[in-house]
């Protein structure tokens, strides 16, 4: 018997949805610094949480919220890359915004801000210090975690 509503969508095709959310400027720039994560941190789990503020994609050892070691954060003008145990990073040139107890993050105002020596270092801290460790052997996948039933608009100006 043939599901009627049509097969499930996968979680890569869902997630390309809720990119498409957002302006094409945020979107294009989200997926570039998707590619530059998924590059960099070989065999992540990342967790999906549209929700209501933000879209958030996660990378972690695993499914777990404890395990999260960084995260890609749409908003309606910007993204963010955000350290999960933010404030223990060592930050000698004050990249590192926010105040929070447990993380700190980037504006990520252009994406070549992933190819300066300070950013790069940050993650490879964050990297080195993630419990439990990220295994890049592992194959990468996407999990959808969470889709929040009421949100802000996507895009400026409530469009």
């Amino acid at each position: 018997m043939s599901n009627p509503a049509g097969p499930a969508m996968s979680a890569e095709a869902e997630l390309d949805t809720f990119l498409a959310r957002f302006t094409p400027s945020v979107e294009a720039e989200a997926r570039a610094a998707l590619a530059r994560m998924r590059a960099r941190v070989p065999g992540a789990v990342e967790l999906v949480y549209d929700n209501y503020n933000a879209l958030a994609i996660a990378f972690g050892a695993n499914e777990k919220l404890s395990g999260v070691v960084f995260s890609v954060a749409l908003y309606p003008r910007w993204v963010s890359l955000f350290f999960a145990r933010g404030p223990e990073l060592p930050d000698p040139h004050g990249l590192l915004q926010g105040s929070g107890n447990t993380v700190r993050h980037i504006v990520l105002k252009d994406i070549a801000l992933f190819d300066d020596p300070a950013v790069e270092a940050l993650i490879a801290e964050g990297l080195a210090r993630a419990t439990p460790p990220i295994d890049p052997t592992q194959p990468g996948r996407i999990v959808i975690k969470s889709v929040s039933a009421k949100q802000r608009p996507r895009r400026p100006g409530g469009a």
